[in-house]
C-alpha cells in the first residue's frame, strides 16, 4: 500500500465524522505526508491523475489566468461553479511563482527558505486556495519542498495538489529529495466512502466532485 493509499485507509478506519456546507465528511486533522521520488512514482503509476489537464492548469495559474472559460478550453471544468472569474484564488498567487523559481535557480542558497504564500485574511474569494503555503529549501544540494494544506479532499484534490507540487519541483534545477505535505484537515466525502474502499481493494474508481 503506497503512502497515499495509507492516508486514505487511515481516514476510512480512524477518521471522525462532521458536517460542512458540502455535506458529511470523514476527516483527520494535522496529518503529515512525506513523499520521496520513489513514493511519487508509485502514486502516479498506481493512481489515475489527469496529468495533461493538471499541467495545463498549472501553466494557466502561473500565467495569472483568472477566466474560467480559459480553463474550460483546456478541458478543466471543475472551476465552473466559481462563475466567469476566479477571484483571489490560485492564479492570484501562483502568478508570483515564476519569479520565485527564477530566484531559486539563480541563488540556490541552502541558508534561504524560499516561500510562496497563498491567500490573505479577510479577502473576498470565490475559491480560497486549499494550499496555503509552499516552501522550498535546499539540503546537501537537493530540493526539499514543504507545503501546508488547510483543507484537502483526499480523493480528488490531494492527488492533484501533489502532482502540481511535483511539476513545480521539476522547474527547479536541483534533484528532488522530498515533497512533504502538512494536511490541516484531510477528508473523504460521504458519497465517496464506498469508492475509496473499492480503490483500496484494487478496483478502478471515478470519484465525485463536491463543490459548494
Amino acid at each position: 500500500m503506497n503512502k497515499y493509499h495509507q492516508i486514505l485507509n487511515k481516514i476510512i478506519t480512524k477518521g471522525k465524522v462532521q458536517q460542512n456546507k458540502k455535506g458529511s465528511i470523514t476527516y483527520l486533522l494535522n496529518q503529515p505526508l512525506e513523499l520521496k521520488p520513489i513514493d511519487l512514482l508509485e502514486l502516479f503509476e498506481g493512481h489515475a491523475v489527469a496529468r495533461k489537464k493538471l499541467k495545463d492548469e498549472l501553466g494557466l495559474f502561473m500565467a495569472g489566468e483568472r477566466s474560467t472559460e480559459a480553463y474550460r478550453d483546456i478541458g478543466v471544468t471543475w472551476w465552473d461553479y466559481c462563475g466567469p472569474i476566479l477571484v483571489n484564488s490560485y492564479p492570484t498567487y501562483f502568478e508570483q511563482l515564476p519569479r520565485l523559481i527564477e530566484r531559486i535557480n539563480k541563488e540556490k542558497r541552502a541558508s534561504k527558505n524560499y516561500v510562496l504564500f497563498l491567500g490573505s485574511n479577510n479577502t473576498e474569494s470565490n475559491q480560497q486556495p486549499c494550499l496555503s503555503l509552499i516552501q522550498f529549501q535546499i539540503e546537501k544540494g537537493k530540493l526539499v519542498v514543504s507545503a501546508y494544506q488547510r483543507s484537502s479532499d483526499a480523493n480528488l484534490g490531494l492527488p492533484a495538489d501533489i502532482y502540481h507540487l511535483y511539476l513545480i519541483s521539476k522547474q527547479i534545477a536541483l534533484p528532488l529529495k522530498s515533497i512533504t505535505l502538512f494536511l490541516g484537515n484531510v477528508h473523504v466525502y460521504e458519497n465517496n466512502i464506498e469508492g475509496t474502499k473499492e480503490l483500496l481493494s484494487g478496483e478502478s474508481v471515478k470519484f465525485n466532485l463536491n463543490v459548494g
